[in-house]
């Protein structure tokens, strides 16, 4: 008996740590990222497109605010920022709905949405914590064919936002 509890202690201590690092971060990297259309985060963490880090925690995709990255300049996530990853592009029409899918809430300033730099939606958090998603209704205007649109989840009670991009096709 004593020689089976020794075995099942070494066995034990041999695989705790390879658990451990299979295992997603916990709460350190829970936030918020754009489920749909799918964004680059939800793609990597799909296993639709291979990616580093970011598909353990698509939802941590934090830094300060007025950044125009989509990795949120995080060298880690840097596999957001290759805009020649295969990214799936989906396609929308003039309007599309843009959905953030929470895992943890912080009260919001606001949300807005750019393509090439330019601003195209803003949507009001009234400093409030939003629930389990947030969906908001983009209109594309004159814009056409294949963009990819930076969407930013600005916090209140913080100087930092989340980040996450979608390539779409609008036409």
């Amino acid at each position: 008996m004593h020689a089976k509890r020794k075995l099942a202690a070494v066995i034990g201590a041999a695989v705790a740590p390879l658990i451990a690092v299979s295992l997603p971060s916990g709460a350190a990297s829970a936030h918020g990222y754009i489920s749909s259309p799918p964004s680059r985060q939800a793609q990597c963490a799909a296993g639709t497109v291979s990616c580093g880090d970011i598909k353990y925690e698509p939802q941590s995709v934090e830094g300060p605010k007025g950044l125009s990255s989509c990795s949120a300049g995080i060298s880690r996530f840097s596999d957001l920022d290759d805009d020649s990853k295969g990214w799936t592009v989906t396609n929308v029409g003039s309007t599309a709905t843009f959905t953030w899918t929470y895992t943890a809430r912080h009260a919001t300033s606001d949300w807005t949405y750019y393509v090439g730099g330019q601003k195209i939606g803003s949507f009001s958090g009234g400093g409030v914590q939003p629930g389990q998603t947030t969906s908001h209704q983009l209109n594309f205007g004159s814009l056409r064919g294949h963009q990819k649109v930076l969407a930013v989840w600005n916090i209140s009670d913080t100087a930092n936002a989340f980040y996450s991009c979608v390539d779409v096709n609008i036409g």
